[in-house]
């Protein structure tokens, strides 16, 4: 009878539900959860901005006549709204790796290390490197996730307007916003900003020590570009037109030469009022090209990837040496 009469206190006295994540898995989401829904976040609104921006470029330029119309023939201004917008994003997409590695990937160690955290953890009944583990899987899960959807769906709009993306292949979005070089970036910077919080062991520091050496890793990244591959080399005739085989290359360097290989730099003779004189007491018979053809973007992106991907882990391997065996 005493249970009829307090239906509530019988309510209350029901079991909770069992928790879906447990353990450490529980303790990375609940301690990271504003990074967790910052990513998610950046995610969705970035695939929502992909999407949209697609579907509104591809009326404007049905609207304006392509693809029945060839992309040279659109209206300049047209043209260059379109690059405009497709760069500006691509902007934003080439400054995520930058942005893990300080806000993720920094204050990952460092924020447990400054507020005794780290202690905590280790004094119970988890081990030091299981921890440590879950805390490394747990960083690049969201940095993986986040970076290959993004990159997927902006290969895709890329793919829809072709002709109004930036030539340069090698030095522009198309090589380093798609989804082998965006992802193993983005680990690099983030392993990068972990074994930086492990080092200093404060937040702050490990934020601005990340933020400079991302910025040297992107700008060594870029300058490196070019020897990840061999240049091929195309000689033609002066006289002739520019083959059909140099477009959408990208182009290393550009010589005249002589028909028995002696080459000479692309401006000489231009200015002498004889040019055509000059040009015949040197020998000069041809243009030569130095340049990166299309189809080897491939493999100099997975290039890139292996390198980026060595240097994460070398970063990973400092981060352990370092937690593992020095005090928490």
């Amino acid at each position: 009878m005493s249970t009829l009469a307090h239906p509530r206190a019988a309510e209350s006295a029901k079991p909770a539900g069992p928790r879906r994540l447990r353990g450490l898995a529980w303790l990375m989401v609940r301690q990271h959860r504003a990074m967790l829904l910052t990513c998610v976040a950046v995610t969705v609104l970035g695939a929502a901005w992909i999407v949209y921006e697609r579907s509104s470029m591809l009326d404007t330029l049905h609207a304006a006549g392509w693809p029945a119309k060839p992309a040279d023939a659109i209206d300049n201004n047209v043209h260059n709204a379109m690059s405009n917008r497709f760069n500006e994003f691509a902007g934003y997409l080439e400054d995520l790796p930058l942005l893990l590695g300080v806000f993720l990937g920094a204050p990952l160690v460092s924020s447990d290390h400054e507020q005794g955290t780290a202690r905590l953890v280790t004094t119970q009944s988890v081990p030091r490197g299981r921890w440590l583990l879950w805390k490394l899987g747990f960083a690049f899960l969201l940095v993986t996730v986040t970076t290959g959807v993004l990159s997927v769906l902006f290969a895709w709009w890329r793919g829809s307007v072709g002709p109004f993306t930036p030539t340069d292949w090698l030095h522009g979005a198309a090589f380093d916003s798609t989804v082998p070089v965006l992802i193993a970036m983005s680990l690099l910077t983030t392993s990068l900003g972990i074994a930086v919080g492990a080092l200093t062991r404060r937040v702050v520091a490990a934020m601005v020590l990340t933020f400079l050496g991302s910025a040297a890793v992107l700008v060594a990244a870029e300058l490196l570009k070019d020897t990840l591959a061999t240049p091929r080399r195309l000689t033609y005739p002066l006289t002739s037109e520019q083959p059909a085989a140099l477009d959408h290359v990208v182009q290393v360097d550009q010589w005249v030469g002589t028909a028995s290989g002696k080459l000479y730099g692309w401006g000489t003779c231009v200015n002498d009022q004889a040019t055509e004189v000059c040009r015949a007491r040197l020998g000069i018979v041809n243009n030569v090209w130095e340049y990166f053809g299309h189809d080897q973007l491939a493999g100099m992106q997975w290039t890139a990837v292996g390198l980026y991907l060595t240097l994460t882990a070398l970063f990973v391997a400092v981060f352990l040496w370092r937690t593992r065996r020095g005090p928490i």
